[in-house]
C-alpha cells in the first residue's frame, strides 16, 4: 500500500530548497512528517526564566535569560598582536552563564546586549575556567524594544524550544513548523493517517491526531501540552509494539526442534559431580530456559547477571541438555582471550565428561572443541570435522564460528556472551547454520541501553541472576574529583601503595595509549580551540612514567595495551597473574576475560571518558578473590556536569540493570529498531523507555491483541501505513534478524 502523501511530502516543496537542505543535512528532517514529529524539547513561558543550572554540557541549547552585564577584554594572540573578546553574563534568577564573542562583531554585539535586555540565546554549552559558557551564540531579543513583529511572534504564552543545531536555531524551526501546520489545516488535514484504531483511541480517551499536533507545537496552556504528549506517546508505543508483536507472532510460527534433557544422560552425570549446589537464582533461571527449550519455536532469551554470578554454569547446563537431546550447542565469545577462558573453565567443570571419544572419557561424554582464528591448520581441520560429524556436542569460539566453511551436524542452541560486542548480522549468520532455527540465549553482565529498551518493550524474554556468588568480595567505588580536590588524588596513590604493601596488586586504566600513532590521531582530531581549552585524554605510557618516578616510585609498574606484540602482552599478563608485577597501567584491553584474584584496587583515570557499561565491566576485574575490592574513578569534570553525575551513579551501585537504566536516562534509547547503539538516532521522539513503562506495557497488550486477531493488519490500513513509515528496509531486516 502506498504511504500517505501528506506527511511524505518533501520539505523543499513547502519551505524552499535552501532551508530543506539544512534541515536534511543537520537534523535529518526530510519530509513534512519528519518536521511535525520534531517536537519541542521544552517550553519557555513569558516572564518565566529558564533554569541555567541544569544545562547539559556539549549539547546545543536555547535559553531564555536576561543580560546582567557585558565587558570588552583585550588579550594577546600569541605573537600575532592583540585581540578583543566580549564577555556577557546572562542570568535567569537562579543561575548565571557567560556568552563569549570574539573578532570584528564584538562592538556590534556590545551595543545590542545591554544590561536588562532579555532574549533567546542559542548555542553549544561549553566549559571555560570551570564555568559554563556559550561561544558566539545566536540570539533574538524579546523585550519591548524589539520590533512589533518579533514581540507578536513570541506573544504566545508558551514558547516552544526545539532541539536545534548551530545552522538552524529553535525559532527558525518554529517558523517552519507553523508553515507546515497552516498548510495542513488549509486542506482540513486531508490524507492524514491515524495509526490508532478508533476503538483504542476512544476507549483510552486520547486526543485526535490533528489536534495533538496543533497542541504540541502551539500550546495555549500546559494542559494542551499534556494532552498532546499523552496521545503522541501512544502513537510511538503502539506502532512500535505492533512491529514487535508481529515479530513475536512470526517467531511462534517458526519451527524449532524441542530439546528436552534425557534422564540419566550427560546433564545428570554433570550435576552428580558438582561440588556445590546451585543457588536459588540459578535454579529459577534454569527452569525458565529449560521450559523455553522444550517448545517447538525458537527461544529468544536474555540472561543478565553480574560478573561471576554463575551465568556460565547456567549456560553450560542448557548446552548439556541440548546435547542430551541429540543436538549441538555453540558459544560465541567476543575475543580469543575470552573464548579460551570459557573453553578452559567448561572443560575443567566437565572433567572426563568433556572427553567424548577419548581414552578415559566417561560413558555419557561429548567432545568440547575450541575454534578461533589463530588456531593452527591441523587443530582447526580436526575441530571442523568434529562439528560436521556431530562428534563435538559443544563448540566455543570467536567470529571464526561464523565463517562459511563451519558446518554443524545439528545445531540446537546458540549462546552469545557479551551480546553488545556482536553485530546482529554475526548472530544471525550463526543461527543460520542450524537445519531449523536454533534456540538463542544471550548473556550479558551489563545490558547496554538498546538491550534494556528491547527488554522493556518485551521483545526479549529476560532472566536475571542477581545474587553475588559465594566467595566474591564486595567492591567499594568512589569518585576522585582531581581538579576540585587534588589531595584526593594524592590519597588515591597512597591507597594503591597500601594495597601493594598488604600483598595485593592494582590496575591503573587510561583512555589512551600515548605512542606516536596515538599522538598523530589526537592532533588530527583537535581544533585550535580544543588545544587551548581541552587537554587530550590521559595516556598509559605517560601515566606509567609519572607513577614510576613519582607517587608509586619503587613499585614494579608495567604497561599493557592493544598495540603491543602479542608475545609481550602475554608475558606481561602472565607475570601480573603470577604476582611479579605490582601495578598494571593499561587501556581497556583488561575489560573482559582477565581474572587475577589478587588484584584488589583499580584507579580509572579520566573516568568520565568511559561509558557506564565499560566502567562497570572494568570494575569487575577487582574483588575477584577473598579480599574486598576498591575502584577509584578519577575525573576533572565539574561537579554539576552530567559526566560527574554519571560517575556518582556508577559509584553508588553494583547492579548492572540499575546502571543500564541510568545510562538510558542519560543517553536515550538508541534507535530501538536500528543499529545505532546510542541516542543520536532514536526512533523515539516523545516516549522515554524509563519514564513511560506503563504506556509501553499497555500498548504491548493492545498491540498483541490486534496482531493475534489480524496478523497481516488487513483491517488496519492506516496502522500498516504508519508501520511502513517506521520500518524502513534496514530496520525491517534488523527486526527480522533480531
Amino acid at each position: 500500500m502506498e504511504r500517505v502523501p501528506v506527511l511524505d511530502e518533501p520539505l523543499k516543496n513547502l519551505l524552499g530548497a535552501a532551508t530543506a537542505k539544512v534541515m536534511a543535512e543537520h537534523l535529518d528532517l526530510r519530509t513534512v512528517g519528519d518536521l511535525l514529529h520534531h517536537y519541542p524539547r521544552r517550553y519557555a513561558e513569558r516572564g518565566e526564566l529558564t533554569a541555567l543550572a541544569d544545562l547539559p554540557l556539549d549539547e546545543h541549547v536555547t535559553v531564555v535569560a536576561q543580560v546582567a552585564d557585558a565587558r570588552v577584554l583585550t588579550f594577546n594572540k600569541g605573537g600575532r598582536g592583540k585581540g578583543q573578546r566580549l564577555e556577557v553574563t546572562i542570568t535567569d534568577g537562579s543561575g548565571r552563564m557567560q556568552l563569549v564573542f570574539f573578532g570584528r562583531g564584538v562592538h556590534f554585539h556590545q551595543k545590542e546586549l545591554l544590561p536588562g535586555r532579555r532574549g533567546m540565546f542559542a548555542g553549544k554549552v561549553g566549559v571555560f575556567n570551570r564555568k559554563l559558557q556559550l561561544t558566539h551564540p545566536e540570539y533574538k531579543l524579546l523585550d519591548a524594544e524589539s520590533s512589533d513583529e518579533t514581540v507578536k511572534a513570541f506573544a504566545n504564552e508558551l514558547l516552544p524550544i526545539y532541539p536545534a543545531c548551530k545552522q538552524l536555531e529553535s525559532w527558525t524551526i518554529e517558523q517552519s513548523v507553523s508553515i507546515a501546520l497552516d498548510s495542513l489545516a488549509a486542506t482540513g488535514w486531508a490524507g492524514l493517517a491515524d495509526p490508532l484504531p478508533p476503538a483504542l483511541r476512544e476507549g483510552r480517551g486520547l486526543t485526535e491526531l490533528p489536534e495533538a499536533l496543533q497542541k504540541v507545537h502551539r500550546p495555549r496552556t500546559k494542559a494542551d501540552i499534556e494532552d498532546a504528549r499523552e496521545r503522541l506517546k501512544w502513537d510511538e508505543a503502539f506502532v512500535l509494539q505492533v512491529a514487535l508483536a508481529r515479530r513475536r507472532y512470526a517467531d511462534t510460527q517458526l519451527p524449532a526442534v524441542a530439546r528436552r534433557p534425557t534422564p540419566g544422560g550427560l546433564l545428570d552425570a554433570f550435576d552428580a559431580k558438582l561440588p556445590f549446589t546451585l543457588t536459588d537464582g540459578q535454579k529459577k533461571v534454569t527452569k525458565e530456559i529449560f521450559d523455553d527449550l522444550a517448545t517447538e519455536h525458537p527461544m529468544h532469551r536474555l540472561l543478565q547477571g553480574e560478573v561471576g554470578s554463575g551465568k556460565t554454569m547456567v549456560a553450560l547446563r542448557a548446552m548439556l541438555a541440548v546435547v542430551d537431546a541429540g543436538g549441538q550447542a555453540a558459544m560465541l565469545a567476543p575475543t580469543e582471550v575470552l573464548a579460551q577462558q570459557h573453553h578452559r573453565s567448561v572443560t575443567e567443570m566437565m572433567g572426563e565428561l568433556a572427553e567424548g571419544g577419548m581414552l578415559g572419557g566417561a560413558e555419557h561424554a561429548t567432545k568440547v572443541v575450541l575454534l578461533t582464528g589463530s588456531m593452527g591448520t591441523a587443530a582447526r581441520r580436526q575441530a571442523l570435522l568434529d562439528l560436521v560429524t556431530g562428534e563435538a556436542g559443544i563448540v566455543i569460539g570467536t567470529h571464526a564460528l561464523i565463517e562459511d566453511k563451519v558446518q554443524f551436524h545439528d545445531l540446537g542452541l546458540v549462546v552469545v556472551d557479551e551480546q553488545h560486542r556482536f553485530g546482529v548480522e554475526q548472530r544471525d549468520a550463526l543461527r543460520g547454520k542450524g537445519k531449523q532455527p536454533p534456540h538463542l540465549l544471550v548473556m550479558t553482565a551489563t545490558p547496554i541501553p538498546r538491550t534494556v529498551a528491547m527488554t522493556v518493550f518485551g521483545d526479549l524474554e529476560t532472566s536475571v541472576l542477581d545474587q553475588l556468588p559465594a566467595g566474591r568480595s564486595p567492591i567499594a567505588s568512589h569518585v576522585v574529583p582531581a581538579a576540585d580536590k587534588p589531595h584526593f588524588l594524592t590519597r588515591a596513590w597512597e591507597r594503591v601503595r597500601e594495597e601493594v604493601e598488604n600483598g595485593h596488586q592494582a590496575y591503573v586504566v587510561c583512555p589512551r595509549i600515548g605512542d606516536d600513532e596515538d599522538e598523530k590521531k589526537a592532533k588530527q582530531k583537535a581544533s585550535p580551540e580544543d588545544e587551548a581549552e581541552k587537554r587530550p585524554p590521559l595516556a598509559v605510557l605517560e601515566v606509567a612514567e609519572k607513577l614510576r618516578s613519582g607517587p608509586l616510585a619503587g613499585l614494579r609498574v608495567e604497561v599493557l595495551h592493544g598495540r603491543m606484540h602479542p608475545d609481550d602482552k602475554d608475558d606481561v599478563m602472565r607475570r601480573f597473574a603470577a604476582g611479579e608485577v605490582d601495578v598494571l597501567v593499561a587501556t581497556t584491553v583488561i575489560e573482559v576475560g582477565v581474572n587475577v584474584p589478587n588484584a584488589t584496587a583499580m584507579v580509572i583515570m579520566d573516568a568520565d571518558r568511559f561509558g557506564v557499561s565499560q566502567l562497570h565491566q572494568l570494575r569487575g576485574r577487582v574483588g575477584r578473590g577473598s579480599a574486598p575490592g576498591l575502584c577509584l574513578l578519577v575525573s576533572e569534570m565539574p561537579e554539576a556536569s552530567p559526566a560527574r553525575q554519571r560517575l556518582t551513579a556508577v559509584a553508588s551501585t553494583l547492579d548492572g540493570f540499575e546502571l543500564s537504566r541510568i545510562d538510558l536516562e542519560q543517553r536515550r534509547e538508541g534507535d530501538v529498531l536500528g543499529q545505532a547503539q546510542s541516542g543520536v538516532r532514536s526512533s523515539l521522539r516523545m516516549l522515554t523507555v524509563i519514564d513511560d513503562e506503563e504506556v509501553i506495557t499497555a500498548a504491548r497488550e493492545e498491540a498483541t491483541a490486534v496482531v493475534l486477531a489480524d496478523p497481516d493488519l488487513s483491517d488496519h490500513p492506516e496502522l500498516r501505513t504508519a508501520l511502513d513509515a517506521l520500518l524502513d528496509k534496514e530496520r525491517e531486516d534488523f527486526l527480522e534478524k533480531g
